[in-house]
């Protein structure tokens, strides 16, 4: 069981190509979604729009994005903390910047390879927001 649990909210930007925009937090090794920690009393929805906007310089509203899932994983870069992250999926609608915190900016397959080395990726993307993506496309055909 881990020490803590850490709640976030993100948005999950995947172009034509099938690439989804990572990012990097000053200090950290691992590429995540954008997104972030949710102040007191604030929705999952409000604080990924908040985050996003903070991180990316990408302004959205509560109609720009759609829930992908919430999921229970390992938190990427803090030991022995435990993460619950509600991942929204919307349009990129300008061109994102790396502020605040966000040291890098990269965008990565969202559908890689059996076997491809996923071990600078949070947890989150790879164990949760790949495989749903994956599941939705193939269930579209």
């Amino acid at each position: 069981m881990p020490a803590s649990v850490l709640t976030v909210a993100a948005i999950c930007f995947e172009d034509s190509e099938g690439q989804v925009l990572t990012v990097r937090k000053r200090g950290t090794t691992k590429f995540m979604l954008p997104g972030g920690k949710l102040e007191p009393g604030e929705s999952p929805k409000a604080a990924a729009l908040r985050e996003i906007e903070e991180e990316v310089g990408i302004v959205l509203d509560d109609a720009d994005v759609t829930l992908l899932g919430e999921w229970t994983t390992a938190a990427a870069n803090e030991e022995a903390t435990g993460l619950i992250g509600t991942v929204y999926l919307a349009e990129l609608t300008g061109t994102p910047l790396a502020r605040a915190e966000i040291a890098e900016l990269r965008w990565v397959d969202a559908y890689p390879a059996p076997g491809a080395d996923l071990a600078d990726l949070a947890p989150l993307l790879s164990e949760c927001v790949m495989p749903e993506l994956r599941r939705r496309r193939d269930a579209r055909g």
